[in-house]
C-alpha cells in the first residue's frame, strides 16, 4: 500500500506542484543551464530549479550529498510527512530502504574528475583536490544510506541499478520484501541527476536525444510523427510502502495499492527493440496475471513514451499484443513530454503520476502531440488532461540492454 509520496521534478518540486505541472500539459524543457552545452548536438533538458538549502537541507548536508541524494532526501521527507508514519524503534527494525538509480552521483564524479585531472588534460591525477566525499560519490549505495539515516530505517537495504527501469524495479523489489515478510514498511523509489557533460555526450554519440534546440519546449514529442529523440530530465520520487496490515492497523490513508510488478529482458541488443513489442508485452502479461486483472479493466496506461521512433512503435505494438481490442479503448499518455526522461528516476516518478491519477481522477496529457504517427494509433491523450475515474493504472518502462518492466496500481479495494 502506498501511504506517502514525495516528488522532485522539473517545475514540480513537491507533489502538489508536480501534479499541477503534469496536468497543465506544458513542457518544462529548456536550454541547459547546468553547464556550457555549446558544441553538443542536443543542448536542451528538463532541469529542476533546486537549491538544497531552500528545501530543508543544512549547509553540511548540501556539501556532503550528491544532487541525486539531495533529490531523494527531499522526496523521502515529503513522503514520510504525508504518510504520517512515526518511525519508532520498533517500526525502524521492520522498515527497509530500496532505491533505484541509473547513473548515481555522475554529476559530482564528472565535476571532480575534471578538477583532479586538470580538466582531463593529465593522466597524473591530483586526488587531494577531490575533497572528502569522492568515495561516497563513487559508491551508488551511498544514496540508500542517506535515506536510511534520514528515516532511521534498520531493515533490508538495497540499491537497484537497471538503467531506465530502475525506478520501477526498485519499487518491485520493495514489494517483494514486504510480501515475503522481511519488513512491514519500505521507503522506496528512485533518483537521478544525469544532466552532465558526460551523460549528454553519451546520448549525443548514439543520436538518441532530440536536437530540437531552437524550440526546447516542443522538443519532447512522444508518439508524434515529427519526434526526433528524447529529452533528458532529472529528479526523484520516493514512496512510503506498507503492508496492508500495517497501514490499516495505524489507520493510514492509502493512496493506491501496488497490485503487481513484473520484469523481462529481451537478450537481443544493447539499444534495439523488436518491432512487435514481444518483450514488453510479456512483462505486461505477467503483471496482469499476477494482479488477476483483465486487460479491459485497465483505466489508464502511463507509457514509457520516450519520444524515439523505435520505442514508441515498439510500445504501441506491445499494448496491442498484450491487451488485444482493449488497447484501442484505453487512454495512454507519456509524462516525459512534460518533465523529460530522468533515466533511472523516471519509473518511480511515473508511478507517482499513476497514483495521483487514481487519487484525483485525472489523466495527465501527452504534451506536444499535434501530428500523431500513423503507426502509433492508440488514444495517447494529446495536449489536454482528461477527467476520468481511474481504478486501475498500468505503468511500463523500457531500458537499454533490453530491460522491460511493468507495474499495476489499483485503487484500494478495486478489482480485487
Amino acid at each position: 500500500m502506498i501511504t506517502g509520496i514525495g516528488v522532485v521534478a522539473p517545475r514540480g518540486i513537491g507533489v502538489k506542484n508536480f501534479w499541477e505541472t503534469l496536468t497543465s500539459g506544458r513542457s518544462a524543457t529548456r536550454n541547459i543551464t547546468a553547464f556550457d552545452a555549446t558544441g553538443f548536438r542536443s543542448r536542451i533538458a528538463a532541469e529542476c530549479d533546486f537549491l538544497p538549502t531552500e528545501h530543508g537541507l543544512t549547509q553540511e548536508q548540501a556539501a556532503r550529498m550528491s544532487r541525486s541524494s539531495q533529490f531523494a532526501h527531499v522526496a523521502a521527507r515529503e513522503a514520510l510527512a504525508q504518510s504520517g508514519l512515526e518511525v519508532t524503534e520498533r517500526v525502524a527494525a521492520r522498515t527497509g530502504v530500496a532505491l533505484g538509480s541509473a547513473v548515481g552521483s555522475v554529476r559530482e564524479l564528472d565535476r571532480l574528475y575534471r578538477e583532479i585531472s586538470g580538466d582531463g588534460a593529465s593522466w597524473e591525477l591530483a586526488p587531494e583536490k577531490a575533497g572528502p566525499y569522492l568515495a561516497d560519490y563513487n559508491t551508488p549505495s551511498s544514496l540508500v544510506r542517506e535515506i536510511a539515516w534520514l528515516t532511521g530505517a534498520q531493515g533490508p537495504a538495497a540499491m537497484i541499478s537497471a538503467g531506465c527501469t530502475s525506478g520501477l524495479d526498485a519499487v518491485g523489489y520493495a514489494c517483494e520484501i514486504l510480501r515475503e515478510g522481511s519488513a512491514d514498511v519500505m521507503i522506496t523509489g528512485a533518483t537521478d541527476a544525469p544532466i552532465t557533460p558526460i551523460t549528454v555526450a553519451c546520448f549525443d554519440a548514439i543520436k538518441a536525444t532530440s536536437p530540437h534546440n531552437d524550440d526546447p519546449e516542443h522538443a519532447s514529442r512522444p508518439f508524434d510523427r515529427d519526434r526526433d529523440g528524447f529529452v533528458l530530465g532529472e529528479g526523484g520520487a520516493v514512496f512510503v510502502l506498507e503492508t496492508a496490515e500495517h497501514a490499516h492497523a495505524r489507520g493510514a490513508h492509502v493512496i493506491a495499492e501496488v497490485a503487481a510488478f513484473a520484469a523481462r529482458c529481451n537478450a537481443h541488443h544493447m539499444t534495439a527493440l523488436r518491432p512487435d513489442g514481444r518483450e514488453m508485452a510479456a512483462a505486461i502479461d505477467s503483471a496482469l496475471t499476477t494482479a488477476r486483472i483483465a486487460p479491459e479493466a485497465i483505466d489508464y496506461i502511463n507509457a514509457h513514451g520516450s519520444g524515439t521512433k523505435q520505442n514508441d512503435r515498439h510500445e504501441t505494438a506491445a499494448y496491442k499484443r498484450s491487451l488485444g481490442d482493449a488497447a484501442r479503448r484505453t487512454p495512454v499518455s507519456s509524462i516525459k513530454s512534460v518533465i523529460g526522461h530522468s533515466l533511472g528516476a523516471i519509473g518511480s516518478i511515473e508511478l507517482a503520476a499513476c497514483a495521483l491519477a487514481i487519487e484525483h481522477g485525472v489523466i495527465p496529457p501527452t504534451a506536444n502531440l499535434h501530428t500523431p504517427d500513423p503507426d502509433c494509433d492508440l488514444d495517447y491523450v494529446p495536449l489536454v488532461a482528461r477527467e476520468q475515474r481511474v481504478d486501475v493504472a498500468l505503468s511500463v518502462g523500457s531500458g537499454f540492454g533490453g530491460f522491460q518492466s511493468a507495474a499495476v496500481l489499483v485503487k484500494e479495494g478495486a478489482h480485487r
